[in-house]
């Protein structure tokens, strides 16, 4: 993409409009390969799943060099507000980066985020100086409540987490999008490029991309798969789509050629 075409969060600039997560991964060495090919420069981990009693273990956050990527600690694993203020605590003395992807989910069947326990949540993060990333059902009155208390970004999902049904909350993103003046990153459901290519084309910022690279048949292939979706809708968005018609059109002339001399 154009140096001019950077993604601002916070104070901080990113070439590119993919973050990755680093759960399901069926190896370390496809996790890293994949997230490499992808050209992702954020990269989330969930902290609750670090095993950090055993030291001499390495964990995800070993097999990465933090000085290439930013880092992004997500609460995932917490049910309540109390425990994903305790992870982003947590978070912020482990890493060192005041830098948080919220996640409140009570719910185990569905994974849909608390929407009351979010903003409380994001209330008291925002007052301790994180830098929040919410991920919310795509209900744009909570987006626009979650922007106005100071949210670096609002993360609406496309469907459930894990799910690979694509996006099937597509006009109340577009609304978001519309009213948002703080970047909109889709994330969770998202199977195949062309999800995330649709997305970037409606004019999401960015997408959240974990499952549907960690547990393809080539996670490597799909990474860069991934890449290019989100680069084509990018492109597509910024060309800007003719507009739509009841009827046809002829795209080649429809006046005789005068004949020549």
């Amino acid at each position: 993409m154009s140096k001019k075409d950077l993604l601002k969060i916070g104070d901080k600039k990113f070439k590119s409009r993919l973050m990755i997560g680093t759960g399901r991964h069926r190896s370390n060495d496809e996790m890293v390969n994949s997230i490499k090919a992808s050209g992702a420069e954020i990269i989330t981990v969930a902290i609750r799943r670090l095993d950090l009693e055993n030291q001499s273990k390495k964990s995800i956050l070993d097999f990465f060099d933090w000085n290439k990527y930013t880092l992004l600690p997500n609460t995932a694993g917490s049910k309540t507000t109390k425990e994903a203020l305790f992870t982003a605590e947590l978070a912020r003395e482990l890493t060192g980066t005041n830098w948080v992807k919220l996640e409140v989910i009570p719910d185990s069947k569905y994974l849909l985020p608390d929407p009351v326990q979010t903003f409380e949540a994001a209330k008291e993060l925002i007052k301790k100086g994180f830098i929040v990333l919410p991920y919310i059902n795509a209900d744009p009155v909570l987006a626009q409540k979650l922007e106005s208390i100071g949210c670096s970004t609002v993360m609406p999902l496309g469907s459930s987490i894990g799910s690979g049904n694509g996006i099937h909350t597509l006009e109340e993103i577009q609304i978001i999008i519309e009213q948002a003046s703080v970047p909109v990153v889709i994330d969770a459901g998202l199977a195949v490029p062309s999800d995330a290519s649709l997305a970037m084309e409606i004019g999401a910022d960015c997408v959240l991309v974990n499952t549907a690279i960690a547990q393809a048949e080539n996670p490597v292939l799909m990474g860069e798969a991934f890449k290019l979706g989100v680069e084509a809708g990018r492109k597509s968005y910024l060309a800007g789509r003719i507009q739509k018609i009841q009827q046809g059109k002829a795209s080649s002339p429809t006046n005789k050629i005068a004949k020549q001399n």
